[in-house]
């Protein structure tokens, strides 16, 4: 009886070890293929049809938030987006409204809500994107936050409370 639980504490040992073994490649794979890089090189349209680079962009801060017009969440956050680039443009954040839908209804739609932050058009390969920044089925909304370093500070499926984004803001901000 004593060797088997001798063997049974050391196959424990070696489930323990191996368990974490593989959470820590989960999360290196998982740093590894944030899709961040694929982010900030996608090529994306702003209303005016002029291509646009998340590379580009002079501001420190970046938050991006995938979205689309005849998504009802989506609509229901716009005004929390408009509060947060007024609130917070100071220290530097930047949002950008990567929409997936046509040029036309995302500019109409942003005249109508005020938007105050640059709408872009997303391309047709926006869901393998999604699913390079973590939304593997691509829904929406999803949003992205990059800090001053252009990491990836924090990911949001569904829709923002005004309490979660300004924490999250301000952790960015640091």
């Amino acid at each position: 009886m004593a060797l088997a639980r001798r063997e049974l504490l050391a196959l424990g040992g070696v489930a323990a070890v191996a368990a974490a073994t593989g959470a820590l490649v989960g999360m290196l794979r998982w740093r590894s293929t944030s899709g961040r890089t694929a982010l900030l090189e996608s090529p994306f349209h702003d209303l005016d049809g002029r291509p646009k680079r998340l590379a580009d962009f002079p501001s420190p801060l970046l938050l991006c938030n995938f979205w689309a017009t005849w998504c009802a969440p989506c609509r229901q956050e716009v005004p929390l987006l408009i509060a947060a680039k007024r609130d917070f443009s100071s220290n530097g954040l930047e949002i950008a409204g990567i929409g997936i839908d046509r040029a036309d209804k995302l500019q109409k739609f942003s005249k109508e809500y005020g938007i105050n932050y640059p709408v872009l058009t997303a391309t047709q390969d926006v869901t393998e994107l999604l699913r390079a920044l973590g939304d593997r089925e691509a829904a929406l909304p999803y949003s992205v936050l990059l800090d001053r370093e252009r990491r990836i500070a924090y990911r949001k499926l569904g829709v923002w409370t005004k309490h979660e984004l300004e924490r999250e803001i301000r952790a960015a901000i640091g």
